[in-house]
Formats: C-alpha cells, structure tokens, sequence
C-alpha cells in the first residue's frame, strides 16, 4: 500500500520545475501531455499490481524509460480509441527515472485530491485554465455535490463541461462500476477528452461515452449522437462550466438557440425576455443547457461564480430557473477553493427540474462555507484547537480543516428533514423560498448566525436596533460616494487622492501615493465636501471592505476615492460620530458587512445593501458617553502623533 500524498499540488509544481529546467522537452503544454502519459501508467500498474512504476535495485534511467514505454504500450492497447496507434512518450529516460522516482512511493487512486486535474494545473498552465475559464474542481468538492445529488446505478448522469473527468469518476465510484454505461462526458478541449476517457476507463467505466463536442451547440452534433445525449434524458448533471466575462459566448447560431441570451426587461414583479440576443458568458447559457438535458425530476449540481447569485442585472437568470426548477440547495464556498489557479468567489447550486411550474414556497438548503482543506497556496489546511495547537485523529495525523463533509451531514439532515431551527448555523440552514430577497441567492445575505445575533440584542432591552437606511431617512445620517479623478493625475500635486489602502486603523494615512493638483481638488471640493468628524468607510474592492477612518483637522485638503463612501452625522445628539465610528467597528457590524458584500464584475461591493445594516445604539446615555469619550481620547491622541510627525519631519538636517 503506498503512502498518502501530503500535497499533490506541491508535488506536481516541483515535479514541473524540474522537467522544465531538465527534460528535453522545454514546452510546458508538451510537458503536460508527457507527464498525462506517465500518470496513466502509473494508474495503470496501481490497478495491475504496481510492479512496472518503480525503480528497482539495478535499475537505470534507461531500463525504466524502456520498461515505462512498454508500459505505455500496454495502456495504448486497452484504449485504441482514446490514444493514438503512433503516439510514444517523448520524454527522455533520465526525466522518466525522475518522475518515477518521485511518485513511486504514493498511491494516486487513493489521493485527497485528484491527482490528474492536479497534473494539468501544474503543467498545462493557462493554456487550458484562466484563458478559456476552465478550473478543475477539488475532489472533496466534487466529492460532496455527488453525495448531495446520490445517484443510483441506472440513472443517467452526465458532465458537459467534463473537463480532467471528476464528476464521471467520483460519480462511477459512488454507483459502482455496473453503472458505468450511464455516465457521459462532453468536453470541448481533445486533450480533456482523451484524458477523461482513460480515466474513467482504467477505474472500469465506458470511456466510450465520453465526446469531444461543443455543448452549447447540440444542432452541430452528429446525428447518432444526438440521439445518444438528447434533451431530457438524463436523471443527474454534475457540472463546473467554463466562467468568465471575457470569455463570452458570441456566435448568434448559438445565442438563438438559448432564452438566457436575450435581453431581459423587468416588468413589475416579473421579467420578459425580448427578441435581442447579447452575447452571454459561458456559465449563463450552460445553466439553460443543463436544464434542457435533465429530464422532469431529474436533478443537478453546478459550481457557479457568486457574482451570478446576487448582481442585480443578474436576476431575470433566476427567475427564469424558478419557472424551470426547484432551487434545492445553494453553497457557499470560500474564495481559497479554487486557489491558487484563480481567487473567483463561487458557490455550487442543487436544482431539481419540476414537469410543471415549481411551487411558490418550499424549503431551501443553505450553507456557508470558510474551509475547504487548503489555504490560498493549496497546501494542506489543519484543524486547530482553541489554543491554537494541531488537533490529531487517533493514529496521530494532523486532521485537515475541512466543512464539506459537514455540510453534507447536514443537508442529509434537511432531506430527511430533520434539519429544525435550532439546529441552524452557517453550515447548514434554511430560507423558504417566499423569503428571498429580490432573487438573491447569496447564503452570506440570510447568514443564520447573523439573525440571531441580531434577535439576541433586540431581546436584550438594551439597545435600539436601527438601520443605516432608516438613519438616512430620518435625517441623522448622510451618505455619499466618492469619484474616480483618472491616472493622469496621480502624482502631479501636493492634494491626497485618498484610496482604500490609505484608510488604516480609524485614520487616513499621513502620506497617500497618489497626489493630486490643486485644480482637480476644486473640481471635486463641493462634490464630495469632506469636513472633520466625516466617517470614511471602504464599501468596494476585495480585502479592505469594511475598514473606516475619521476625518480630523489635522488632515486637511482630500478628494475620495469612489469605493469610499463620505458618512456624516447630522444630529450629533442623538448620534455622535464617535459612537458611529464605534458601531461601524464592531463585530456584530462588520460580520453584516461581510454577509452584505457581494461580488459584482471583477470587485465586490455592499452597494446599497449598506441601508440594511443594523446598528445596535445603546440605550444607556452613560454607556454612550463612555463609548463617545474612549474613542475622544484615541482619536485625540491620534491627531497628536501625527502633529509630532509632521513638526519632527519639518526640522531642517543640521
């Protein structure tokens, strides 16, 4: 039995600077088809007995690279129509020994993640990832949406964006190798194709049912095929679809072919799609595509960027699925998932295809998301206890930090239903239907935890609960939203152009980059009319939504970025700018402005989801005093520190 592989991702990215800098092939997308190779024979001896993937005692470079050619002969033999009667592993027989040497102790069938997608990110580069919105899935997430979907041997299943073949193998394992016949893949790329093919057919799938094929463009497929994979046919779709809005789908064949390519104008509650076709991102016609294959009461899980969930001119998609689908489950995933191959924030959305228009009101299963077993870097993530210390399993390994496994635990529960109120936390809970907002399906909008925080204070009698918006309208509060004055400028004048990273620790930073000439200070002045006591508060961007600062005397002349919004108190009595400052602050506060922070185009942003917040004034004059006269005192020593900077600064050099 071989060892479990700590990091694939580690693994492959040295296995990949070593070939680069060594082998006799300097191409990465030709390294990529080399290194497939290899791995296949590697999965190959793993399933015959792992006595060809290894280097034995009086081994040589050159008696490996035979011995690993043969092998790959072997492979070609079993799978004629998958690889090519002419294609030979070029690699050099020191680069063989090499790869041989470094994946011979480990068991790739029986790796965390999987270990082909893993290749492919490691050697096929951007080639087949960030240019053409293709990103593999993670195992444990592939893994959970098949849990979540649990197919049965006989149903249909197919992936048509099918990419390295996850979704087909982790569906095989789940069915058993008898269900194999019924599970289909199509990709667009050859080589995710020919890759897909050998290893659902080297785990005992049907290779054959894997097609080299655009799914958005069914009308151009062979007739046999589209018998073969015709629309409402299938019982399960799992799916990562490429995404992207500089990826967009253009060809008008296509667009007329799909009600989600055209214009949509809101009417009322309700919206009405007109005759002009736009061109889509791929991930938006997909959706209509895999409705359009499942068949009534057939089910599907597709991984979706959040921007989709909650952009306000994203909401005709959403109620076009309500006439198609029951919304089953949404599933918030946190921005590391797909890391370090892109930051893009998704979310994986269960639907269940209904022969009639879907009821008004049901349940929906929410979960939301922050570990998924592998930071930023994708190396390993570990559980700690309280006093921050590795937390162990009984053999003694280091547990790796993973929710998903949670969060299928507990939609087990809701299918069951056994999933009550109590029971609710981000990692599970429910919001009916009837309860959307505006069609946003965004699990962080309706955070659990949040709304019963927000009970436990109203219950407590101690503060009046209020939003921002209502501040708004009764006059205590303005708010406005900075500009945008154009590169050009930057750096021409002595004026600060204050920007989201100069807003730091309550204060704007005493040495903003960007300075501005004083004309472009007046054509803004009136505009943004900043004053001492004014809250700044960051409300777009990516790390820094949710910092403040407040404007002093001490910092003079500014104009404000737009992902900054001007907050200015109006009625000092009855809300003082310090207790304000305080608010904004607190946990309760900035957990609503993560749960309100939405990703939108390529930045997020709280947009006007700012007006929902809800701050928790104390009733208590005293306790407002003391809070007004504690932030007084830092803020006051604040302007202090920086007097003394400013005069030390001034002093001549002796």
């Amino acid at each position: 039995m071989g060892s479990v592989i700590p990091s694939l991702v580690e693994m492959f990215r040295r296995l990949h600077n070593f070939l680069y800098t060594n082998s006799n092939i300097p191409r990465a997308e030709r390294l990529g088809a080399e290194i497939v190779r290899l791995l296949f024979c590697k999965i190959y001896d793993e399933l015959n007995g792992m006595s060809l993937f290894r280097i034995n005692s009086n081994d040589t470079p050159q008696s490996v690279g035979e011995r690993l050619r043969e092998t790959f002969e072997k492979v070609k033999r079993r799978f004629p129509d998958t690889f090519m009667p002419n294609e030979v592993i070029h690699l050099d027989d020191k680069s063989i020994y090499e790869v041989v040497r470094i994946l011979q102790p480990y068991r790739l069938l029986e790796a965390d993640r999987d270990a082909i997608s893993e290749a492919i990110h490691a050697f096929y580069g951007p080639s087949l990832r960030g240019e053409k919105g293709q990103f593999f899935t993670p195992s444990n997430v592939v893994r959970m949406c098949v849990k979540i979907l649990d197919p049965c041997a006989g149903e249909r299943i197919i992936d048509p964006a099918c990419g390295s073949g996850s979704f087909l193998v982790a569906s095989l394992s789940h069915v058993g190798t008898k269900g194999g016949a019924n599970i289909y893949g199509i990709d667009k790329e050859i080589d995710m194709v020919k890759i897909s093919k050998t290893y659902l057919a080297l785990i005992g799938g049907a290779h054959q049912n894997i097609y080299c094929l655009d799914s958005l463009a069914p009308h151009r497929w062979d007739s046999r095929i589209r018998q073969i994979i015709s629309d409402e046919s299938f019982d399960v779709v799992l799916t990562n679809p490429p995404f992207g809005a500089k990826i967009p789908v253009k060809d008008k064949d296509i667009l007329t072919r799909y009600n989600l390519a055209r214009i949509w104008k809101q009417r009322g509650r309700t919206w009405i799609p007109i005759e002009t076709l736009k061109p889509q991102p791929p991930q938006v016609l997909f959706i209509e595509r895999c409705l359009q294959l499942l068949r009534p009461g057939g089910r599907m899980a597709i991984v979706l960027p959040d921007g989709l969930l909650g952009n306000s001119r994203d909401r005709h998609i959403w109620h076009f699925v309500f006439t198609q689908a029951r919304v089953t489950a949404v599933i918030s995933l946190p921005p590391e998932t797909f890391l370090p191959s892109t930051h893009t924030k998704t979310s994986v959305v269960v639907l269940e295809k209904v022969p009639d228009r879907p009821e008004e009101d049901y349940p929906i299963f929410m979960a939301i998301v922050d570990r998924v077993g592998h930071d930023k870097n994708g190396k390993p993530l570990f559980k700690l206890n309280e006093n921050g210390q590795f937390v162990f399993d009984e053999i003694g390994n280091k547990i790796i930090d993973d929710e998903l496994p949670i969060v299928e635990e507990k939609f087990r529960d809701f299918r069951r239903g056994h999933l009550k109120p109590a029971d609710f936390d981000r990692l599970g809970f429910i919001v009916q239907r009837q309860k959307l907002r505006d069609h946003i399906l965004v699990p962080q909008y309706y955070n659990p935890e949040t709304e019963q925080e927000i009970e436990r204070l109203s219950k407590s009698g101690k503060y009046v609960m209020i939003t921002i918006g209502e501040l708004i309208k009764r006059k205590v509060l303005t708010i406005k939203r900075g500009h945008e004055v154009g590169s050009i400028y930057y750096g021409r004048g002595p004026i600060p152009f204050v920007r989201t990273t100069d807003i730091v620790n309550w204060e704007v930073k005493i040495d903003p980059v960007k300075g501005l000439p004083e004309e472009i200070y007046e054509r803004f002045r009136r505009k943004q009319d900043v004053r001492p006591n004014d809250i700044l508060l960051i409300t777009d961007g990516t790390f820094l939504i949710g910092r403040t600062a407040i404007v002093t005397e001490a910092d003079g002349k500014m104009v404000i970025q737009s992902h900054i919004r001007r907050i200015r108190c109006l009625k000092p009595h009855e809300l003082h700018p310090y207790l304000l400052l305080y608010l904004l602050n607190t946990r309760f506060v900035q957990q609503q402005i993560k749960d309100k922070t939405f990703v939108q185009a390529t930045i997020s942003t709280v947009g006007a989801r700012l007006h929902e917040i809800v701050l928790p004034i104390p009733k208590d004059a005293q306790e407002r005093a003391r809070i007004i006269a504690e932030v007084g005192a830092i803020i006051e020593l604040k302007k202090q520190a920086r007097t003394r900077i400013a005069r030390l600064l001034e002093r001549p050099l002796s």
